[in-house]
């Protein structure tokens, strides 16, 4: 007798085992993708090459996060992680904010695990507009609008990505175009002098 055949799965659907894996395995994808990012770039990165790397099928990527743009914003987030971030750069009010924020920012790239996949974001964004949408979605909504809504200045969120303009273009010369002295210069130089601009843009009226 002839068994029935079983049912294929659609686009997307993991198997029965897969979808049970939890957020373990998530966050085992979410990890895995900002290695492949960084490693590769955006247009050379694949979801098929993250989930070898995770060591999952390809659709149980599709599964929790959707398509390339939406891994890659999830890949960015696990690295800026503005959930945290954001409360400590504005909880303590205006008093300081420009030195929080350039500290914060500087410690992304001073450190060797987050610096790797953030030369993958700029470098990308600088090349690729899916890549560069990504990065402004995740910036604007998940750290920009934030910063302004505490705020008590007119146009904040004009001056916030005034502050982020600020800060991008010092990470563009020191840590990819790596342009002397600014690419040796010790960081708690850098804050001493950027910090007081970052405060004017964010506070003064």
């Amino acid at each position: 007798m002839t068994e029935p055949a079983k049912p294929r799965r659609g686009p997307g659907r993991p198997r029965q085992d897969e979808a049970e894996a939890g957020p373990g395995t998530q966050e085992r994808i979410r990890l895995a993708a900002r290695e492949v990012f960084a490693e590769r770039g955006y247009d050379k990165t694949s979801v098929r090459g993250i989930a070898k790397v995770a060591g999952v099928d390809p659709a149980l990527v599709h599964h929790y996060f959707g398509s390339k743009d939406d891994l890659f914003a999830a890949a960015i987030e696990v690295t800026m992680e503005p959930a945290l971030v954001v409360p400590a750069i504005v909880g303590e009010g205006p008093e300081g904010i420009g030195e929080r924020l350039a500290r914060y920012f500087l410690g992304i790239w001073e450190n060797p695990v987050t610096r790797a996949p953030m030369l993958a974001v700029v470098r990308s964004a600088l090349t690729h507009e899916a890549a560069a949408a990504v990065l402004r979605r995740l910036v604007l909504r998940r750290v920009l609008e934030r910063v302004a809504a505490d705020l008590d200045v007119p146009d904040p969120t004009f001056r916030a990505e005034l502050a982020a303009s600020h800060m991008i273009g010092i990470a563009l010369l020191r840590y990819v175009v790596q342009v002397e002295p600014l690419a040796s210069a010790d960081p708690e130089d850098i804050v001493v002098l950027v910090a007081p601009t970052l405060q004017r843009y964010l506070t003064e009226e």
